[in-house]
């Protein structure tokens, strides 16, 4: 399965949640674990509270993490570090279904990070289905 998501900035913090959701409802998937994987180098998946103002937080707190250095990435140098960000956050994530639900915590959301947007993702969804 595939999940579009289109970015609007340059830097974005995009909750999924509730399309994933959606995806596992319309297939009827009711046990088992969902994979989700970004097939970009600059976008990244993991997992977040956000409260209001986190997602900027994340980016501000993010962009601290990669130190400016004298990048030699051929195609442009620039978004060198959006590669390295996205290498050390992940292109995946994983989450158990219970009962039809993605079995996440209180405030914990799926986002997705584009690092050089604006632009179309695609997620790809894998789901592993037991029968318990």
């Amino acid at each position: 399965m595939h999940l579009p998501i289109s970015s609007t900035k340059k830097k974005e913090v995009i909750d999924i949640t509730n399309k994933v959701q959606e995806i596992l409802q319309l297939h009827s998937i009711q046990q088992g674990v969902c994979v989700l994987f970004v097939k970009n180098t600059t976008a990244c998946l993991t997992t977040a509270n956000l409260d209001p103002g986190t997602d900027l937080d994340m980016l501000d707190a993010f962009a601290k993490l990669i130190p400016t250095l004298p990048y030699r990435h051929p195609h442009n140098p620039k978004h060198a570090p959006d590669h390295i960000l996205s290498s050390l956050i992940g292109p995946s994530v994983t989450i158990p279904i219970i009962d039809g639900e993605l079995a996440l915590g209180t405030w914990q959301r799926i986002v997705l990070i584009d690092l050089d947007g604006p632009r179309e993702r695609d997620i790809l969804i894998q789901v592993l289905q037991s029968s318990n």
